[in-house]
């Protein structure tokens, strides 16, 4: 399995395929394996990297030092390695954190960005912003892993026809380090680049779940602070669209890229 070392942490990644080169950011808790859906969809065109970022997956685990900027420096670190040349980016949730911060501090690296369910700060100003954010740290530091997983998992998946979706996703973040993941959490409360988004100089998509835990509305307004941007909404759909709202998702992803540069024939 690849690894590459850095801070003298080893980070699991996967690379497969040719052509333009991808790169898909996992969300809190997450992993490589979450983007099941989208790695073949791409593979036919594209060469496709995955990484798990510290302390998620199968990358080491250190009890600290985590935030964005460092989750950030581990992806261009890596882009150097592989020495890729002008990635398009993809992130959800945390991963598209970390596509934000990564193009605000190098806006020369990617080609494009495609920004899920996320956002480029997380900074609560509203009294039901601190409402939430308070929710999810006391459910993470008061409760084990399992009570967070369930509570999430029917949270993203509500309905009986996806209990299968629900199933998996428990049982993923079941295997979480406790540690490192209430630190990642941590490190995306107070974080954001929403001041820096003028430096972002290539084409962004972001899509938005019509039922995520932010309003379609406040990706819109940050959306109208980007250059050559624009916002697509998902109807029937989550936090993890990219997993409830498979077709459609692919189909705006496939679109986007196709539109930024020369896809390989497939």
């Amino acid at each position: 399995m690849p690894y590459f070392t850095r801070n003298g942490h080893r980070l699991f990644y996967s690379d497969e395929g040719t052509g333009d080169p991808v790169i898909l950011l996992h969300g809190l808790g997450s992993s490589t394996r979450d983007w099941e859906h989208q790695i073949p969809a791409l593979l036919p065109y594209y060469r496709v990297i995955c990484i798990d970022m510290c302390g998620h997956g199968q990358s080491d685990k250190p009890p600290s030092g985590y935030s964005i900027k460092r989750f950030a420096d581990d992806t261009k670190a890596l882009i150097d390695e592989l020495q890729l040349q002008r990635p398009h980016i993809i992130g959800i949730s945390m991963g598209g954190m970390i596509a934000f911060q990564l193009a605000t501090d190098h806006p020369e690296v990617p080609a494009s960005l495609t920004i899920i369910n996320s956002a480029p700060e997380v900074k609560p100003r509203r009294p039901a912003e601190y409402l939430m954010v308070a929710k999810r740290l006391l459910l993470a530091h008061a409760f084990p892993l399992g009570v967070t997983a369930k509570a999430l998992g029917k949270l993203l998946f509500p309905k009986p026809e996806q209990a299968e979706l629900r199933q998996t996703f428990e049982q993923r973040w079941r295997e979480n380090a406790r540690g490192p993941y209430l630190a990642s959490l941590r490190a995306i409360i107070g974080w954001g680049v929403a001041d820096r988004l003028q430096r972002i100089c290539c084409p962004v998509l972001v899509v938005a779940g019509d039922g995520d835990y932010t309003p379609v509305e406040h990706k819109r307004e940050y959306v109208a602070r980007l250059g050559d941007a624009r916002l697509e909404v998902i109807s029937d759909s989550r936090h993890a669209s990219p997993i409830d709202q498979v077709e459609t998702f692919n189909a705006l992803m496939l679109g986007f890229l196709r539109e930024c540069g020369t896809a390989k024939a497939a």
